[in-house]
């Protein structure tokens, strides 16, 4: 842990946006570009700030020497999170359920890239109160991804200077998120100004619009409030109550992208046909079902002119030559790496949580139907599907998962029964409509895969496929989907009496397998 907590780097704007990081735990401990917090003033806010803003959607750009690259979105998110929900796949051993050392560059990309970034981002912006309020925000969000991912982890030392840093309890950490966010939302509700002027350059995300930045805390809030409506829920909807009293997204000119350039490029983009990544059996089974639009516009046809997806959790060299569809080039490839802005957030997320909350019996300002509808039209319209008949059309389909195609060359395999067996059209049947919304939330969401992973796990929405084959035998994990991401090995031989007494705080062993404390059922 020493290296999470020695290192203090800082993006100028000449040419780093973003903190320094290098494989090296030494050389992070004696970094050239270390500044101290006395060097730390307001004109360095802004680019601490954008730095921890691209760091904590983990991109990475090859524009920066020895700082970070594409690698970090292609291994922590790519072969971690997009391979356990089947937005793609690789082949790597995560396709299997194996972590395979896949685990530690998400962690230390975080903990020496992004957090010293928000760290100095919040020392650089003392004394503005709307600025810090905004951090507090972007904290909770950047936090809330890694503590979901790995249960327990360094939260409130992180950063303080000790050789040895304490891992927090998940239930203290969203303790803390919540009143973070209450204490954004009373700051910038009272804000005389329309914009952090502190922000309004180097924010590639809002650029410092008071109101939008509101919105996003809101959503955050509305989202947490559903993760931990089955551990907590009498709190889970005060919290979900208050998000959607004080303003959630609406509208798509409300999301959250992050702005790319070609010093901070889209990580996804550059990395998806180059890397081997391919459409999943399972979304395959989704979008030909239900006849989505959305397919031709994120996935190719094959040479022989179909679209086939490829089965998670295959063997080595299984489906011999059988070629799979490709992410589409024109709009998620390679062409798009400079100017494809990166999703963080999006409005139809928060239509589909507040048609669930109506589901819990919370108010959410509006009736289940009509949010989970707009929710839907939100995201075709965010793909530029905007002819209306083809909306309506779509939200009165009738038809479910289709059959993957590989089927039709590889007839045995155990792909015959779709997992997703509702329609689009809105049924009268309240289970059936939890899992409309946990469909539509799976493809609304794409390809941000981090809190899809996190939402399949909460809602045990039958979505995906099971594995064809696992790799990871742990109790609890075999072909089904996983439940964490297991604990770096640096960390045990660094800071080990930490990691010991965060295992005693997740409640399980250190192992794909272990529920994380709000996933109870």
């Amino acid at each position: 842990m020493k290296l999470i907590n020695k290192i203090y780097t800082i993006a100028t704007s000449l040419a780093l946006i973003f903190t320094s990081c290098t494989d090296d735990f030494d050389n992070l401990n004696t970094n050239s570009n270390t500044l101290t917090a006395d060097q730390l003033d307001a004109t360095l806010a802004g680019p601490s700030f954008a730095s921890a803003l691209y760091a904590g959607i983990h991109n990475g750009s090859y524009s920066s020497p020895g700082v970070d690259d594409q690698g970090t979105w292609g291994i922590a998110t790519g072969i971690i999170s997009s391979q356990f929900v089947h937005y793609m796949n690789t082949g790597y051993g995560t396709d299997r359920n194996a972590f395979s050392g896949f685990e530690a560059r998400g962690w230390l990309r975080f903990y020496t890239v992004a957090v010293p970034a928000l760290n100095n981002a919040i020392i650089a912006s003392e004394g503005d109160e709307n600025a810090l309020a905004v951090l507090k925000i972007w904290k909770v969000f950047m936090y809330n991804q890694m503590t979901d991912h790995y249960g327990p982890i360094p939260y409130t030392e992180a950063g303080n200077g000790e050789e040895n840093v304490i891992y927090d309890s998940q239930e203290d950490i969203y303790e803390d998120f919540f009143n973070l966010l209450e204490e954004a939302e009373t700051t910038l509700s009272a804000a005389s100004e329309s914009t952090v002027g502190l922000f309004q350059i180097s924010d590639r995300v809002f650029y410092g619009d008071i109101d939008k930045w509101k919105r996003f805390g809101n959503s955050l809030r509305l989202r947490l409030a559903l993760r931990i409506s089955d551990v907590q829920p009498s709190k889970a909807q005060t919290e979900a109550e208050t998000a959607v009293a004080n303003g959630v997204m609406e509208s798509n000119d409300q999301s959250a992208y992050f702005a790319v350039s070609n010093i901070t490029p889209n990580n996804l983009n550059m990395i998806v046909n180059s890397w081997g990544y391919y459409m999943s059996a399972s979304m395959e089974s989704i979008l030909k079902g239900y006849n989505d639009p959305r397919m031709s516009i994120w996935f190719s046809e094959t040479e022989d002119e179909v679209f086939r997806g490829q089965p998670a959790g295959g063997l080595q060299d299984q489906f011999g030559t059988t070629e799979f569809s490709s992410f589409n080039n024109d709009v998620l490839g390679n062409d798009y790496q400079e100017t494809k802005n990166i999703e963080i957030m999006m409005a139809s997320e928060s239509y589909f949580n507040r048609a669930e909350g109506v589901l819990n019996g919370w108010n959410m300002n509006g009736d289940a139907q009509t949010l989970y509808e707009t929710g839907v039209q939100l995201s075709l319209n965010q793909w530029n599907i905007t002819d209306s008949s083809v909306i309506t059309d779509y939200l009165a389909g009738t038809s479910t998962g289709a059959q993957p195609e590989i089927l039709n060359t590889y007839p045995d395999l155990d792909l015959a029964t779709p997992p997703v067996d509702v329609p689009v059209a809105w049924s009268s049947n309240v289970a059936e409509q939890r899992k409309q919304i946990a469909v539509q939330k799976y493809l609304g969401l794409f390809p941000e895969s981090w809190e899809t992973w996190a939402d399949l796990r909460r809602s045990d929405a039958s979505i995906i496929y099971p594995l064809l084959y696992t790799d990871n035998n742990d109790e609890g994990v075999g072909t089904s989907l996983m439940k964490r991401v297991i604990y770096v090995s640096n960390e045990y031989s660094s800071n080990g009496v930490a990691v010991e007494d965060a295992i005693v705080k997740l409640g399980g062993p250190d192992t794909g397998g272990t529920k994380l404390w709000w996933d109870i059922n």
